[in-house]
């Protein structure tokens, strides 16, 4: 598929070798990051699943998840901020959850800063809706995490 640039951009499943480019966005996108070796292990858990938006070799976002038999949870999703609103999160979310409305999981979890106004805004627009907070959630501000749930069957697609 090529987008307004011209470049070549797809998706794809990714691998332990991929910890390196993964940790590499978390340390541009959070300010708490996954290291390397944390992103390194997350593929050593059967649950886990990481799935990169790529402009030729180069990884310019991705998501990764836990998943079971009828729930996925959302960790990161993540956009390098020079590629940011241009569709690429929205794109990267839906592929998500159209993979798993194929696995005939049913609802999907995720947690964001109470002041991530950007993915708020992202999550909503696709069928999530608040169903809780966590106080003092994030450890480097104390900040508050917003809980969201989207059962698939509703969310925007």
């Amino acid at each position: 598929m090529s987008m307004s640039t011209g470049q070549a951009w797809r998706m794809r499943q990714l691998e332990a070798c991929h910890a390196e480019k993964m940790s590499a966005i978390e340390r541009e996108c959070f300010t708490l990051p996954w290291s390397e070796e944390q992103c390194r292990a997350a593929f050593g858990q059967k649950a886990f699943a990481a799935f990169g938006l790529f402009n030729g070799e180069c990884l310019e976002g991705y998501i990764s998840i836990y998943h079971t038999e009828d729930e996925l949870e959302i960790l990161n999703l993540a956009v390098r901020p020079h590629m940011r609103r241009r569709g690429h999160g929205r794109r990267i979310l839906r592929t998500v959850l159209r993979l798993a409305r194929k696995m005939d999981i049913h609802r999907v979890l995720l947690e964001v800063r109470t002041g991530n106004r950007a993915a708020i805004a992202l999550y909503e627009s696709c069928g999530f809706k608040k169903v809780g907070r966590r106080r003092n959630y994030y450890a480097d501000t104390g900040e508050d995490a917003l809980v969201y749930r989207c059962e698939l069957d509703s969310c925007q697609l």
